[in-house]
């Protein structure tokens, strides 16, 4: 598969180090750098295999986490001992991820300002809008999920997968652009589907990839957002109602809409 996502807000090395410390529930001062690595490496292979375009900074921060497994599984140094002054091989990974950590956090907070400025002038619930969505109203909270969650729940879904799947003969061709079409006609009838429902009658490892591929360029166009009710829990794809166009508008009342790339 030959089809290359390529995200805006693709997160990076550190945002995924967080991701794995947070979802694991470890402390940032004391990470188990073996099962983190051992993680970190799991989700670089299946950021390869989806053909994810993944920056240079993702095998560095790969290659610095072997180093630094590798100088813990060493005896000390006996200079540094000598001086007392053994030093932690995570440690200035630690100090980045906290320097890292305070600046997302920042950012998180100019940004939820910036909502709220929005959110001063009420708009009314658009009538399109799913009938959960609207009794939740604007006080609702919803976390977006991140790139990190989306290939988490995709692991889920290749592992709850019966392996025949894996093996059975698709001859008509699965393309990306297919299930970009299939997926959005899906929202057009129900503007809110769970991310697993979307796998639910895949019939090859090829289509699997596929349809997740699909997920990542309708969030990218942004037609559709992946939203969680709190931090790791399951994901909705959810449509983007700011998007819809006259002309889709349409389609949708003669049950055939259209997706408009915008």
């Amino acid at each position: 598969m030959t089809y290359k996502v390529k995200l805006q807000v693709f997160e990076g090395p550190l945002d995924l180090l967080l991701f794995l410390i947070k979802k694991n529930e470890v402390n940032i001062h004391d990470i188990p750098i073996s099962q983190i690595t051992e993680q970190y490496l799991q989700y670089l292979d299946l950021m390869k295999m989806l053909d994810l375009n993944i920056a240079g900074e993702f095998l560095v921060m790969a290659a610095t986490l072997m180093h630094i497994k590798s100088k813990m599984l060493l005896p000390p140094d006996e200079s540094e001992l000598a001086e007392g002054e053994e030093i932690d091989p995570r440690e200035e990974l630690v100090r980045k991820l906290l320097e890292y950590k305070r600046f997302k956090e920042a950012a998180s907070q100019l940004q939820d300002m910036e909502k709220k400025q929005k959110d001063i002038f009420v708009r009314p619930a658009s009538e399109d809008m799913p009938d959960d969505l609207k009794e939740a109203g604007s006080d609702e909270v919803f976390f977006e999920a991140s790139i990190f969650d989306l290939i988490t729940a995709f692991k889920k879904v290749l592992k709850e997968i019966p392996k025949e799947t894996f093996y059975n003969v698709v001859k008509d061709e699965v393309t990306v652009s297919e299930k970009i079409h299939h997926i959005f006609h899906l929202l057009v009838k129900e503007p809110a589907l769970s991310f697993f429902t979307l796998f639910k009658d895949a019939k090859s490892k090829i289509e699997i990839i596929a349809i997740f591929l699909a997920i990542l360029e309708l969030i990218r166009m942004k037609e559709i957002t992946a939203r969680q009710d709190s931090p790791f829990s399951d994901i909705m794809i959810v449509r983007n109602m700011e998007k819809v166009h006259p002309e889709t508008r349409q389609g949708e009342n003669n049950d055939a809409g259209k997706p408009t790339a915008g």
